[in-house]
């Protein structure tokens, strides 16, 4: 995987253990918890936990991962985004969030064409899909706005919500 992807307005890198101050907050602000859910990060040492298991762990499992969306000028950190593997779909999806005084600048909207187009291009994926709450309608518009398409629910077993099921492929995840 590439160290960096870089935008306009934004540098798109691999997370590392120094992050988790970052990731503390991130973890822990009211839309992460809503809409993603509470990871029970209470410390900074949870934090650097948080960011071995899922973030690097899956850059050396899987070549990709979620990454650490820095805007460009300041080096600070506002959000990520990226590629999740997750046990029940059959092609990756993208993940993204941003920190609530971030919102609404379209940086993340930036930052997910950057990361569709390093899938398509770099990773050579065929589909990318892209999962949400019905009643999170930021990431359905946002999902929809980057060029994916709504093709049906999805209620994995060991989750209690019912997620949408979005992919580059109007067709089904199967294909």
């Amino acid at each position: 995987m590439k160290n960096f992807i870089e935008t306009k307005r934004l540098i798109l890198c691999e997370a590392t253990l120094e992050d988790s101050e970052f990731f503390y907050t991130l973890l822990n602000s009211p839309n992460w918890i809503e809409f993603i859910g509470d990871k029970g990060v209470r410390t900074q040492e949870d934090a650097k936990q948080y960011i071995q298991s899922n973030l690097i762990d899956s850059y050396q499992k899987n070549g990709y991962g979620l990454l650490t969306m820095s805007l460009k000028e300041s080096k600070k950190p506002i959000g990520i985004c990226g590629f999740v593997r997750r046990d029940y779909l059959n092609s990756p999806d993208i993940g993204f969030a941003i920190l609530p005084e971030h919102e609404g600048k379209g940086y993340t909207t930036e930052a997910c064409e950057a990361i569709i187009n390093y899938g398509k291009t770099e990773l050579k994926l065929q589909t990318i899909l892209g999962i949400t709450t019905l009643e999170n309608t930021k990431s359905r518009n946002l999902l929809t706005k980057i060029g994916l398409f709504e093709i049906g629910n999805l209620q994995p077993e060991k989750n209690k919500r019912e997620f949408l099921l979005f992919s580059t492929k109007k067709a089904t995840q199967t294909e």
